[in-house]
C-alpha cells in the first residue's frame, strides 16, 4: 500500500497541528518581559547590594593600582540619591538607613558637578577641624601620626608606566632586569587606630590645606597617592571634591580586589591570562588596625 492509498487521516506531516503549534510558536512579549525583568534585577542588585568597579588612575596608590578591578558594597552606610547605577536622580538630602564610614574606610563619591565616582579614603568627620602642613595632616589639631617605611617597588607595565611628571627620578631597573617604580611611602596611623601606606613625592600645591572644619552630615577625603589625588583639598574647577562632601554623596565601601590587569592585553584572548597582575586578587581593601597613637 503506497501513501496515497491511505486514507486522508492516517497521512503523517511533519507541520504542528492544534495545540502543538501554538505551544511551538514564540512568545516574543514573554521572552521581552523577561530580558527586562534580568535588567532590572541586575540594575537593582548593583544600586543596593554591591557593584563592580574599575580604578582608572594612580590617585590611590600604593593599595590600589589603575587596572585594579574591586567589589563595593552599596549598604553599609544606606543608601541615597547616588545608589542608582548610573546617577540619574539629582542631589536629594538625606540618607535611608544611613550611618557615617568610619575614618579609614575607602569609599567612592560623585563629585557635585559630575555623574561619577571617585574612590578616596575618609579622614575626617563632621565635626574634626582638618589642616594639611608640608604634607602632614593635622586633626582637631593633632598632626596624625607618621612613619617612614623602606621606599616601594612597583613593577611598571601599561597600567603603571611610572610616568616622570608624576613620579619624578622614581623609575629604576631591579637586578631581575625589570623597570620598577621605586616611591617614597609613609604609614599613616589614624586617631581610630585605621592605619595604611600613602605616597608622598616631596613639596606640592596639595601638601598645603585649610584649616577647615567638616561640617554636620559631611565627611573629609583623600588619595593615599597624596600629590596626585583630586580629593578634599582641591578645587571643583580642578576636578577635585571642592572641601568636604555630603555624606549624601558617598555611594559605598571598597571591600577587595576581584583581579586586576597590567594594560598590556590584546584581542588576541591567549594575552588575556598574560595581562593578570598576580598576587592582587582577593586583596581586602579594609584598613588594618593598630593600637590608637597616644
Amino acid at each position: 500500500m503506497t501513501a496515497i492509498d491511505l486514507p486522508e487521516e492516517t497521512i503523517l506531516s511533519d507541520a504542528p497541528q492544534g495545540d502543538d503549534a501554538q505551544r511551538s510558536a514564540v512568545n516574543w512579549w514573554q521572552e521581552l518581559k523577561s530580558i527586562v525583568l534580568l535588567i532590572l534585577a541586575v540594575l537593582a542588585f548593583h544600586s543596593f547590594v554591591a557593584k563592580p568597579f574599575y580604578i582608572p588612575s594612580e590617585s590611590m596608590m600604593p593599595v590600589l593600582l589603575t587596572g585594579d578591578r574591586l567589589v563595593v558594597s552599596k549598604f553599609p552606610y544606606g543608601w541615597s540619591y547616588v545608589s542608582p547605577s548610573f546617577h540619574p536622580l539629582p542631589f536629594l538630602k538625606g540618607r535611608v538607613l544611613g550611618r557615617l564610614p568610619d575614618r579609614g574606610d575607602i569609599v567612592i563619591v560623585s563629585p557635585q558637578n559630575r555623574r561619577e565616582d571617585y574612590i578616596k579614603r575618609v579622614i575626617g568627620l563632621p565635626g574634626d577641624i582638618i589642616e594639611v602642613r608640608g604634607g602632614q595632616v593635622i586633626l582637631n589639631g593633632v598632626a596624625v601620626k607618621q612613619k617612614m617605611l623602606k621606599p616601594m617597588r612597583l613593577a611598571v607595565d601599561g597600567n603603571a608606566p611610572c610616568p616622570p611628571l608624576q613620579f619624578p627620578g622614581a623609575l629604576v631597573t631591579g637586578k631581575d632586569g625589570r623597570d620598577y617604580c621605586e616611591l617614597p611611602v609613609r604609614q599613616e596611623i589614624l586617631p581610630n587606630g585605621k592605619t595604611y601606606v600613602t605616597i608622598d613625592m616631596g613639596p606640592s600645591a596639595l601638601d598645603w590645606y585649610g584649616p577647615v572644619r567638616v561640617p554636620a552630615d559631611h565627611v573629609f577625603l583623600m588619595g593615599d597617592n597624596r600629590d596626585n589625588s583630586a580629593d578634599s583639598r582641591a578645587p571643583l574647577e580642578e576636578n577635585g571634591l571642592g572641601g568636604p562632601v555630603p555624606w549624601e554623596a558617598i555611594g559605598g565601601r571598597a571591600e577587595f580586589i576581584t583581579f586586576s590587569l597590567d594594560g598590556d592585553a590584546t584581542w588576541n584572548p591567549l594575552s588575556w591570562v598574560h595581562a593578570l597582575r598576580s598576587g592582587r586578587a582577593g586583596n581586602s581593601l579594609r584598613p588594618q588596625s593598630v593600637a590608637p597613637p597616644q
